[in-house]
């Protein structure tokens, strides 16, 4: 149903003109995000300002409308979607650099700054901003603080709550509250690890405090091969076992390393099984003799060659083709669904033989590239949309996949968020004591229900059951 004109007129009145989207087409735009799950919202607006955001969410709440906070859209789990309808609240045109501090290496930056360019800000200075998902290019720091994101190099630095120093943030009846800023450690309670990861459904992040790293003084990207996939995931778990920590450690197999190389053309084997990119980095002695180190123990555990990119443009090669694995997918199955399950290193292998069990079960023709360092897989299952059972089957082998993670001591999430993907495998994960605590924490920031419902929680501990639409089929 269309928004009623006396609240879009109210809306309008708080922002200019171009700020509000409420014709059904344009509201089509705002209806999925990475994922494939899809729901239309009522009205999509852009504040420029924390003030903005305040004046908008004290109206929804007058006229009892849900909200959700949107970044660029390139979330994999459906945290972005209007799952009730109601108000989504778009940060894109937030998106200044407030402060560069590289005397205390921090910046502030509003929740719309691109990550990639906090990076490009600080280089001629020698810093660099160490969370790097896939994504980078077109992701924003605050989607990557709802869903806590990583991305290759978190291996050693950490995904994003090791770099958010501070948070300032909209609570549901238009409270402003800010927890942490450039100190290197507050006291009380850590609300910015609480609200980092929090996928939205707590507050609203108008203003982030990051941390900056400085420039290592060498880089080395090696690249190893393999006949056998089996073999690339014992070289991570040998290399764990030896303490060797490298600062990325990626893992393509065969059919997905085709792909990119198609794609791409960084470099990568064509008639491999598996490859593994890793990267080291530091003092140049350190890093000449822990690449060494490396490539050794790769060779133990069956790899057949072992290459070190040469220059500068031959390391950003072989990242653009790890970085551009996903639009490569595209090439050949322009739709597919995106896991994201964890599990400890030890179980790589096993893991890998796993899935490839459920994909043969399903028919499906599962290929995999995934943070191999810590244990985060990212199996890649595309479907035909035309087919009726398409989607469903992706669904329950991608359900399969998290359960076997979970059961193998690992999670249901690394990197992407619960969202309303992964919702009702929250009990496989987590006690009824643990859910209801969750609840709870959810209770305390959003008692009315109104942050990002439908999200989380599984049925009947979140609160999309109060916001329900008629027509949402869960």
């Amino acid at each position: 149903m269309p928004l009623d004109s006396h609240i879009l007129a109210a809306i309008e009145s708080q922002l200019s003109p171009d700020a509000v989207l409420s014709d059904p087409l344009d509201l089509k735009l705002y209806e999925y995000d990475g994922g494939v799950d899809k729901s239309i919202p009522d009205v999509v607006v852009f504040p420029r300002t924390t003030e903005d955001v305040v004046a908008l969410v004290r109206l929804a709440q007058r006229h009892n409308l849900a909200i959700v906070g949107r970044g660029a859209g390139t979330g994999l789990s459906g945290g972005a979607i209007a799952r009730a309808g109601g108000m989504i609240i778009s940060f894109a045109r937030m998106n200044r650099i407030l402060e560069i501090d590289i005397e205390n290496e921090r910046a502030i930056v509003q929740p719309g700054v691109v990550n990639l360019d906090i990076t490009l800000a600080v280089q001629p200075f020698g810093y660099f901003y160490a969370p790097d998902p896939s994504s980078q290019r077109a992701c924003t720091i605050g989607g990557n603080v709802a869903e806590n994101a990583g991305g290759p190099h978190t291996l050693a630095y950490g995904v994003t709550t090791n770099h958010v120093l501070g948070l300032e943030a909209v609570l549901p009846d238009g409270t402003v509250i800010q927890c942490g800023g450039k100190e290197l450690d507050a006291p009380g309670y850590d609300l910015v690890g609480l609200l980092t990861g929090s996928e939205g459904t707590m507050a609203l992040v108008t203003k982030i405090w990051v941390r900056l790293m400085r420039q290592p003084e060498a880089v080395k990207t090696m690249l190893a091969i393999y006949n056998s996939v089996a073999m690339a995931g014992d070289s991570v778990r040998a290399l764990t076992a030896r303490g060797i920590t490298p600062v990325a450690l990626e893992m393509l197999d065969g059919p997905m390393l085709r792909m990119v190389e198609a794609a791409t053309h960084a470099g990568y084997p064509l008639d491999a099984a598996a490859v593994l990119l890793i990267e080291v980095e530091g003092l140049i002695e350190a890093v000449e003799e822990q690449a060494e180190a490396i490539a050794e123990v790769c060779k133990e555990c069956g790899a057949r060659e072992v290459r070190v990119a040469k220059s500068a443009a031959e390391r950003e090669l072989l990242w653009k083709g790890r970085k551009n694995a996903f639009g490569a997918i595209g090439r050949v199955s322009p739709t597919y669904y995106v896991q994201d399950g964890v599990v400890p290193r030890t179980q790589i292998a096993a893991t890998l033989a796993a899935i490839d069990r459920i994909a043969k079960k399903y028919g499906i023709a599962i290929s995999n590239v995934f943070h191999a360092g810590d244990g985060n897989m990212h199996p890649i299952l595309p479907f035909d949309p035309r087919s009726p059972d398409g989607l469903e089957n992706a669904r329950k082998a991608g359900d399969e996949i998290l359960e076997y993670c979970v059961s193998v001591g690992g999670s249901i999430t690394g990197e992407h968020g619960v969202g309303m993907e992964k919702m009702e495998l929250m009990s496989h994960l987590f006690p009824e004591a643990t859910l209801d605590l969750i609840k709870k924490f959810k209770a305390l920031f959003d008692p009315s229900c109104a942050l990002n419902p439908g999200k989380v929680l599984p049925t009947g501990k979140g609160c999309l059951e109060i916001r329900q639409r008629p027509e949402l089929v869960l």
